[in-house]
Parts: structure tokens; sequence; C-alpha cells
């Protein structure tokens, strides 16, 4: 009877994905009043990357999908920055503003990866993720002037939905369904891991990184006992793969990547708890591809890594995710109080005004990213070291942190804690 009843579903809205997009996308719909289902292609929630930071346009979007509380009580603000070129032993302070005013609340934190997503997925009501659910095709089913969305998974169950939010990451099969360009190279790979000192790494709040010639690193305190730490290297020629054993990532990283890295940063990377140990390549998409590409195609979108995959330079990734939940959020919530009630029509056109919205910023975000990391990893050449220390950093970087103050807005108030679920369902 269960076989039967999965096979006849339907939704109003379907995430495809259950990381920190499809998460916060599916908590965005809760708070206006409309119940998503996360189909999650895992056994359980996805934990890769081990943590990340998230800057004031994160807490913003944090703040208005009601969870911001519940990690800012936990990790305290990082104060500053400090970048050291190792060729030359300059080392340029980058200010923060974590412990002042309005930057108290909304200043960069560094989080663990499970504690965003715990976050997050605690907020929803119970059954709202499908775990080991993995899509196998995406079909439109038009109705006149309406149309439905079918998806159909792996166990041979099948789910009409009016609205489906691809969330599936860089790779997205949504993206692909819609004609997204599929993302590139950046030519740069990284290791990310977490390291642990038991009796405290006695580090300040603040972030330290080093930049070299095609390589850069750096580490933040998650706590007094924890830190998150990154190596950025150019991806290793054809027919040399990259690591995939996590003892195997960390000796690469300290007998041969970072061998002339400071010892400080090489203790940190020692100290890293292996499970935690990744290494892949930097992927993006061409900012261009998102600007006149197809974002959404009727009552179908993406959001997150599916729509903007970017490098990490800016550390921007997590926190684009959340704008996107909070903008799909406002953009869906507006419709409802216009018509009422979820409708087609509507739907389309939330999506739409979706997608306008985030086109440009996704593209500013993925260019920024691009060109910080090229610059801070520059060559060798006289005018690269003098556009990266005279220029990028006195002058360029403070507009580039700019784009981490966005507001992406509020969620709009929807009368009653939920909106009527029977709107016209097929």
């Amino acid at each position: 009877m269960e076989t039967m009843k999965r096979r006849a579903e339907e939704e109003d809205v379907v995430i495809i994905g259950g990381g920190i997009a499809g998460l916060a996308t599916a908590l965005a719909m809760k708070r206006i009043g409309i119940r998503a289902l996360v189909l999650e292609r895992s056994d359980r929630l996805r934990t890769s990357g081990a943590a990340l930071s998230l800057f004031p346009n994160a807490w913003i979007a944090l703040d208005a999908l009601g969870v911001a509380h519940k990690l800012t009580s936990v990790y305290a603000p990082l104060s500053k920055g400090y970048v050291t070129n190792l060729a030359t032993g300059a080392i340029q302070e980058v200010t923060m503003n974590g412990n002042k005013g309005a930057d108290k609340l909304h200043g960069p934190r560094a989080v663990h990866r499970t504690t965003l997503l715990e976050a997050l997925a605690e907020e929803l009501p119970p059954e709202s993720i499908r775990f080991s659910s993995k899509l196998v095709s995406i079909e439109k089913q038009d109705k006149g002037d309406d149309s439905i969305v079918i998806v159909r998974l792996e166990d041979g169950s099948t789910i009409k939905s009016k609205i489906l939010i691809g969330c599936d990451g860089v790779h997205s099969a949504v993206a692909h369904w819609l004609g997204l360009s599929t993302p590139v190279d950046s030519g740069r790979s990284a290791v990310r891991g977490l390291s642990v000192y038991p009796q405290g790494h006695g580090f300040e709040r603040e972030v330290r990184q080093f930049v070299d010639v095609g390589q850069k690193a750096g580490f933040v305190p998650l706590n007094d006992t924890e830190l998150y730490w990154f190596f950025v290297c150019q991806t290793p020629p054809a027919g040399e793969p990259l690591a995939r054993e996590p003892e195997l990532i960390q000796r690469e990283v300290t007998e041969k990547f970072a061998k002339n890295f400071p010892s400080t940063y090489l203790d940190v990377v020692q100290h890293a708890e292996v499970s935690s140990l990744t290494w892949a390549p930097l992927m993006l998409r061409y900012p261009w591809d998102v600007v006149f590409g197809i974002l959404s195609k009727g009552n179908v979108t993406v959001a997150g890594d599916a729509m903007h995959p970017m490098t990490p330079d800016l550390g921007q990734g997590g926190c684009a995710a959340l704008e996107d939940a909070v903008v799909l959020g406002r953009q869906i919530g507006n419709s409802l109080i216009k018509n009422g009630r979820l409708v087609p029509k509507g739907a389309v056109q939330a999506l739409d005004g979706y997608a306008k919205e985030r086109r440009w910023r996704a593209a500013a975000l993925i260019t920024a990213s691009y060109i910080s990391g090229r610059v801070q990893q520059g060559g060798e050449r006289w005018w690269m070291k003098y556009l990266r220390d005279s220029i990028f950093y006195k002058f360029v970087f403070a507009r580039m942190i700019a784009v981490m103050h966005h507001d992406c807005g509020k969620l709009p108030t929807v009368l009653g804690d939920e909106v009527d679920q029977s709107n016209e369902r097929e």
C-alpha cells in the first residue's frame, strides 16, 4: 500500500538536493506557509566540506529565515584577517569589523557545515526530507494554461509538483534540463579539512591566509579547539590524478605542495581530523552563461551551486545559496499574497522575478571570486606582483568585500501559519 501511495504523490513544491540551498529554500517555503518536499540522493544530511565562512549577507539571509540566533549563540564573529605574501614576507591586514554595532550580529563567522544544515533541517516539518531519492527524469505536462512538473525517481515513484527547484549542486540535473551550460574547471583544486586541538589551539578569532605563486592557503578558528583550513593550488597536470585517500591527501599537502609554508600552517594540517579531508577541482559557470542563460523555465528553476558555481576565493558559495532561498521565498510569498493561493501563473511569474533578481548578482559574485583568486595566486612577473601587492589589496579588494554586505530582503508575512494546501490539486 505504501508503494502505491508514493507512486501517486502530488506536491506544491519539490526541491532536488538537500544541501544548504535545498534546506534553506524548503525553510523559506515553510515560513510563507507552503510545504516543500526535499529529495536528497544521499542517505543522510550532506556534510562534505567540514566548515565554511558565513559573511554579513549570509547572516542577513539566516535572520530572514529565522535561524541566525541558533548559530550566533555558538560561533563568535571574526575580528580581522591577515594575508601573508610568502615570496616577500609582506603582511596585509584586513579588518572585518565583527565586534562592533550591527556587525556584531552580522559579522563574519566560520561555522561547521553540519551544524548549519542541522539548524535548517530542525525547523522543517517532519518527513520534509526524503533521503536516498535519486532523480531519473524530469517531465513537464501542460494542461491548457497550466503546467505541472513530473519527477521520476530511481525507486520507480513519481511525484507531480507545481514548482520544481533544482538545488542539486555543480553537476545539477535540473540545470542541465533547463539548458544551462556545463560548469568548467578553473584550473585550480582545493583541499579542505578540519583540525582538532583537544587542549586548545591558542589562536585569536582571526583569519590567516598565505599566498604564493600559484598557491593559497589559510585557516580560521571555529571555536577554542577546532580550526577550518584550506589549501588551493594549480590542478596537477593530466595523468597526475588528485589523491583520494585522506592520509595521502594530508601527506601530499605537508610533504609536497605546501612544504615551504610556515610551520604554523603545517602544524594545523598535521592536526587534521583525517576523515574530514577532501580534495576536488574548483568549478565555475561562466558569468555570461548566467547572465544570458535560462535560469527559469515556466515553473522550474535552480538555486545555489546549481545556478552559480563559483571559486571559493571570496567565500560566497554558501552565502549566495542562502540569499537565493530568501529571494525565492519572497517572490513566491508575494505571489501568494496577491493571488490568495499558489496558482500556476503566479508561480511562473514569481520564478521569473527571482531569476531576474539573481542573474546579475550571481554573475558579479562569480567574476569577483575568480578575479580575486587569480590575482592572489598570480605569477612571478613584476607587474603581477605590483598589481597584487600595491593595487589589489589596497584598493580593489576592499571594494570586492562590499559584495558581502548585500541585503537580500525579508520574507513577506502571509496571514496564518499555513496556506490552504488544497490549492487546485490535480
